[in-house]
């Protein structure tokens, strides 16, 4: 029993720290005037487009990121990373002609969209030391700001 409460513990710590820190940075990035990018296939209705911004996304496979960490790209230009295994890391990120860039540490990375949908958010983070995948996948299970 002791080692099932010590392996949900930093979880359940993890899940509260990210949900105050999204909670938090979402509220006050609520009066942002940039537009939230959008991918849609041309004959797809304005009012179905799929965007990535101000969702938490959990990553599912990758060819070096940890399953389980999670991303959320704010609408005005944070990125948020946060694993259950370490604090949480703050980037940024840009959408602007149709490419998006994100920042780690100070460095920019290109990185392409390879498909988004709803239930799906695979990227391509082009790193001087070799391309990453990650395909990431709506958090459940998370308590959602109000």
């Amino acid at each position: 029993m002791k080692s099932q409460v010590s392996t949900l513990l930093p979880v359940a710590a993890l899940t509260t720290l990210f949900a105050a820190v999204f909670g938090s940075t979402l509220f006050l990035s609520a009066c942002s005037e940039r537009a939230a990018p959008t991918e849609r296939r041309a004959d797809e209705p304005k009012e179905t487009a799929v965007s990535f911004v101000n969702k938490v996304w959990r990553v599912s496979q990758s060819s070096s990121i940890a399953p389980g960490q999670l991303y959320i790209f704010l609408s005005e230009g944070t990125l948020v990373m946060a694993s259950p295994n370490g604090k949480p890391a703050f980037g940024m990120w840009k959408y602007e002609g149709g490419a998006l860039t994100m920042v780690e540490e100070g460095i920019p990375y290109k990185t392409d969209i390879l498909k988004l949908s709803q239930d799906e958010f695979r990227i391509r983070s082009n790193n001087p030391g070799g391309a990453v995948e990650i395909t990431l996948v709506p958090a459940e299970g998370l308590p959602q700001p109000k």
